[in-house]
């Protein structure tokens, strides 16, 4: 085929010059969750990916939605049981799985997502030592530092499972001080923190998720990553958005993984722990909300971590409510007539699929805070 008839490649995204508009969000989360058991049951979905993607990622969205939508019934079954069917997935295929290891013990990994899961939904103090006994995997010395894969991916699970340990001092404070040492190993890691030898930038792999797991987990690094976070804040361009690596390239990323979303959604929920840069945040907010607005409309399918719905987590409530309107399963398919949707290859799970699709829609109708699942929603 000639050069001239090839098919030409996707923009990266479409123009936001519609009027605002907003759809159902109840209507809109419960066709999603009817879409994920009916489209995507327990045994069609392929093991692996922890709670990136995959049958734990799908479990761990009906545990957490659960005691909102626990009217939610498909042929008798609830959120609850979706959950554990969805686990038993996984459970199924867990000699399948790879051994937790130094590059690769963040929330990606299979076995550690069980443990957290299964310990932080049936409160089993027991999974929870096995989660922290993987410590020593994190702390070897060539461990990664990021969220999908390394350090501040545990951080996360260990976070996940200490929040239903509230009421047991012994088994929280053995999670918190295993928190503590794997803090001290990513802080003791030199800088700038890389992954496959680039220094990443944003929340999946990058300096602005590491920091954010580890304020989450504990307020009291804030004061240490101060300038750090400072010199984030500097990385920022013009348009509003931020390189997906340094030293800075061309400005093309505008989504969760790589760019304003991840950034803009992290500083939000870390702000109070850095007072002394209240006003650079707040304007880096609003520089990077700016940008979203304008390159924001994905044209991959719509998801939390490259799509759409990633994108509208950022954003206040009328441009929130409007950039969901492209995520709806009309929308969807007008986009894929039109030559302008990329499918996900992985159309199920939480990242990259409905199962992300419908934790948007649950949070405005919820009214919950705007975060995002299994990176700062605990």
């Amino acid at each position: 085929m000639s050069s001239s008839l090839a098919k030409a490649p996707l923009p990266r995204y479409f123009k936001n010059d519609s009027a605002l508009s907003q759809r159902d969000p109840h209507k809109q989360v419960i066709a999603s969750l009817d879409r994920i058991v009916t489209q995507y049951p327990p045994d069609s979905i392929k093991p692996g990916g922890g709670l990136y993607k995959g049958p734990i990622s799908i479990a761990f969205l009906f545990f957490a939605l659960q005691e909102f939508y626990k009217d939610f019934t498909v042929e008798s079954y609830s959120t609850g049981q979706f959950c554990a069917a969805y686990i038993k997935q996984a459970q199924d295929n867990i000699k399948d799985f790879p051994e937790p290891s130094p590059q690769n013990c963040g929330v990606a990994n299979d076995i550690l997502a069980l443990l957290a899961l299964g310990a932080a939904s049936a409160k089993d103090r027991d999974m929870a030592g096995e989660l922290c006994d993987f410590v020593d995997v994190a702390l070897e010395a060539d461990a990664s530092n990021e969220w999908l894969y390394g350090r501040a991916g545990f951080l996360y699970l260990l976070r996940l499972v200490r929040a239903s340990f509230l009421d047991d001092k012994e088994t929280y404070d053995m999670i918190t001080d295993t928190a503590d040492e794997v803090i001290e190993g990513i802080l003791s890691s030199p800088r700038p923190w890389k992954w496959h030898g680039k220094a990443y930038v944003g929340a999946v792999h990058g300096s602005i998720g590491i920091i954010t797991q580890i304020v989450l987990t504990d307020s009291k690094y804030a004061a240490y990553l101060e300038p750090e976070l400072g010199a984030l804040l500097s990385y920022q361009y013009d348009s509003g958005n931020w390189p997906s690596s340094l030293p800075p390239g061309k400005d093309r990323h505008v989504q969760f993984c790589h760019g304003a979303p991840g950034v803009v959604s992290s500083l939000i929920c870390i702000k109070p722990l850095f007072l002394k840069l209240t006003e650079r945040i707040d304007a880096a907010i609003r520089k990077g909300r700016e940008v979203i607005k304008e390159r924001g409309l994905l044209t991959k399918e719509p998801c939390l971590c490259h799509g759409i719905s990633g994108n509208a987590l950022a954003l206040e409530d009328e441009d929130l409510k409007h950039f969901l309107t492209y995520t709806t399963k009309s929308k969807i398919r007008q986009l894929e007539r039109d030559g302008m949707l990329e499918r996900s290859d992985d159309p199920s799970g939480l990242w990259a699929g409905e199962a992300g699709r419908a934790w948007a829609w649950a949070v405005v109708d919820k009214e919950l805070e705007r975060r995002f699942i299994g990176y700062n929603d605990v």
